[in-house]
């Protein structure tokens, strides 16, 4: 009963839940193709990236830790529940998006620069965010997509401040602002 209550009292305040009850319909519009999973990178202690950052060099970059992995980890069993076992892989190049990706379990990750972090230089914001808009319209209407940036990316895009590991439902085709369908708390 406390739990139940607890749960309603989460959902009147916006606070997303594991899968709120309303999300059913979003993660049917995701498995069908309708929707795509925007995924905030797994925990990656810090913020931005260091001074000597490398786009090919993780070790110049900040990375996820253990509690980061594990919960990428999670992801991919969330999503196996969900009856998304293989879907297309997209990701940011930078190393924590990329191994957030990985760690799903779910299949090969392709690189999409259109997702990676602008953070070093917001000037290309609404450029960049154009471009991943066109670039996720442009594949065909009913693939299973899920795509894995970063919050400077997901807030231009949605107008929503995502958590680590958080993810986003967005509707296809995508706009800006993005359609939200559902928030997801890390699992």
């Amino acid at each position: 009963m406390l739990r139940a209550v607890a749960l309603l009292l989460l959902a009147c305040m916006g606070v997303p839940g594991p899968v709120q009850a309303g999300t059913a319909a979003a993660w049917d519009a995701l498995r069908e193709g309708r929707a795509v999973l925007l995924l905030r990178h797994a925990t990656a202690p810090g913020m931005g990236d260091p001074a000597n950052f490398a786009l090919g060099d993780c070790s110049t970059q900040r990375n996820l830790d253990r509690r980061g992995r594990e919960q990428a980890r999670r992801w991919g069993h969330l999503l196996r529940s969900q009856g998304i076992a293989r879907p297309r892989l997209l990701s940011s190049r930078w190393c924590r998006a990329r191994d957030t990706a990985q760690e799903l379990g779910l299949g090969a990750v392709e690189p999409l620069p259109a997702l990676d972090s602008f953070f070093a230089d917001r000037t290309r914001a609404a450029a960049q965010t154009a471009q991943l808009v066109e670039a996720v319209n442009a594949l065909m209407s009913g693939t299973v997509m899920v795509l894995v940036s970063h919050q400077v990316n997901i807030t231009a895009l949605t107008g929503v401040y995502p958590a680590s590991g958080e993810g986003l439902i967005l509707a296809r085709p995508l706009r800006v602002p993005a359609r939200v369908l559902a928030r997801i708390a890390p699992p």
